[in-house]
């Protein structure tokens, strides 16, 4: 019977937006897939015209840019994985579209992951470029602390804690790895009801 809290994922994707999208991708979320979180249609079609897609090639055969629009998938933020990991320190920025179905642990995993910066035991040298996380696997991540006290400003008033940014953009991305979880809870509950009738019936 799981459902999502339509107000935390659309807090989530503010903060997927300010601060993750800079560097992460979002490969499998359309933008018409706005619209299951809330947003309404017309909504969902100003966040993508925000964004620009290439398409083409036009009628002289080349390629050109336009704004986004509901069918569109989410642009990457770098034009290949080379220029992913020159801006980062040689690491690639994982699509973050299955991120809490790829990962052991999932959305608490992650949670945890945004949410366990800090400074290194005495006894562990860190790398240049890297930072402590102790949930990381060796502790040491190039990613740098993504979130900071009142890094977005919540439209419904929301206090922007570490702590709060973290749970909603963990929660908007396990809605993106499984955008259909409430379809599937609802058609699961009537197999279940029509399953009883028919047994009581055999």
């Amino acid at each position: 019977f799981g459902t999502h809290d339509r107000a935390q994922l659309q807090r989530g994707y503010l903060v997927y937006k300010e601060v993750c999208a800079a560097c992460h991708r979002l490969n499998y979320v359309q933008f018409r897939h706005l619209v299951d979180i809330g947003f309404s249609e017309a909504q969902a079609k100003t966040i993508a015209s925000e964004f620009e897609v290439e398409d083409g090639p036009n009628d002289d055969g080349d390629m050109f840019t336009r704004p986004a629009g509901l069918s569109d998938n989410f642009p990457p933020p770098f034009a290949n994985d080379k220029a992913a990991r020159a801006s980062n320190n040689g690491a690639l920025p994982p699509n973050l579209s299955l991120i809490t179905k790829a990962r052991p642990g999932g959305a608490n995993y992650v949670f945890a992951l945004l949410t366990g910066f800090g400074d290194p035991p005495s006894d562990l040298e860190l790398a240049d470029g890297m930072n402590f996380n102790p949930y990381f696997t060796g502790s040491q991540i190039a990613m740098a602390p993504p979130l900071s006290e009142d890094a977005v400003e919540f439209a419904d008033g929301t206090k922007a804690t570490t702590e709060q940014m973290a749970r909603d953009v963990v929660a908007f991305l396990a809605w993106a790895a499984e955008p259909r979880m409430e379809d599937r809870h609802r058609l699961g509950f009537k197999v279940m009801v029509f399953l009883i009738i028919l047994t009581i019936l055999l």
